[in-house]
């Protein structure tokens, strides 16, 4: 089996790769933007790092030629100067969609977000929701995974957290009373391989959150206690967050933005997990806790 998978470097991307590599019968095209990027990678013969470009259609074609199945990772929540939502979470997504439709792929795997909608105010969620629009008509059969927060070693998440457990003080938007449902991105990694080895006929969406809701402020607490400390969480008041954000975002043309701490606080709910549907059994939210202590000791 061939696979293809963009955004290949992020800690998703490796992870995944990482647990792919062991499966000597699987070819992994790991694609990412630039060739510096080759040397963050897994290393194991049957992973090719591949340099592509979401507006170089012939180097999306070269890494999916062949391809059974492509897992599409990239996108951005936060914009910069050089990178938006309508380019690379709608655009990227387009262009991966017309190359593998041109190289006859059977299978996308899509990477969403819990609460993605192309209705949605947000624009963050609208980009993704449209997103999933355009893998639905495509015409390939499809698996489209919407997730919340990702927490395992090296993600931006789990990093956030042991640091502001670590610190002993912690300022939080709105204090932290969000509702979370974090997934460990070994389940992720998991859900992904059996959605690899069960394709569906036509396109499925699945919710797949982590076996746990907790608000965002008693996370940062339960970490602190595994590691032996103690965290006072205080509030950082989300109106001036989000004036604060836009001023600076605008001056600095990216970064934080009031979308982007809407997307922060919104609580994760979904109706029905899909780890029963997927074949998966979750990770602790206090074992992936460990483990992201243990990975940064």
């Amino acid at each position: 089996m061939k696979i293809a998978v963009t955004g290949a470097n992020s800690s998703v991307g490796q992870n995944l790769l990482e647990q792919l590599k062991s499966n000597p019968e699987t070819q992994v095209v790991a694609g990412v933007r630039n060739e510096k990027a080759f040397a963050s990678l897994p290393q194991a013969e049957s992973i090719i790092p591949q340099k592509i470009a979401y507006d170089d259609a012939l180097s999306l074609q070269a890494a999916m030629t062949d391809a059974d199945c492509v897992i599409h990772l990239a996108g951005i929540l936060i914009e910069t100067k050089h990178s938006n939502y309508a380019s690379a979470n709608v655009a990227a997504t387009a262009a991966v969609i017309e190359a593998a439709q041109k190289c006859g792929v059977k299978h996308l795997i899509f990477i969403s977000v819990v609460g993605a909608s192309s209705e949605s105010k947000n624009a963050y969620f609208r980009s993704k929701g449209s997103a999933e629009k355009l893998i639905s008509d495509s015409g390939i059969a499809a698996s489209i995974l919407r997730t919340p927060i990702l927490l395992g070693p090296g993600a931006a998440g789990a990093n956030a957290i042991v640091g502001m457990a670590s610190s002993g003080q912690a300022k939080v938007l709105g204090g932290g009373h969000y509702c979370m449902r974090p997934l460990d991105i070994d389940d992720l990694s998991r859900a992904i391989i059996k959605l690899i080895e069960n394709p569906p006929s036509s396109v499925v969406t699945h919710e797949l959150v982590g076996p746990e809701s907790a608000p965002y402020r008693d996370i940062i607490s339960r970490t602190a206690e595994l590691m032996g400390k103690t965290v006072e969480v205080g509030k950082v008041p989300v109106l001036l967050a989000k004036v604060g954000a836009a001023i600076t975002s605008t001056i600095k043309g990216g970064g934080i933005t009031p979308t982007v701490i809407d997307v922060i606080i919104q609580d994760e709910v979904v109706e029905t997990n899909a780890d029963a549907a997927i074949g998966i059994t979750l990770t602790s939210l206090e074992d992936t806790l460990k483990k992201i202590i243990s990975a940064g000791n």
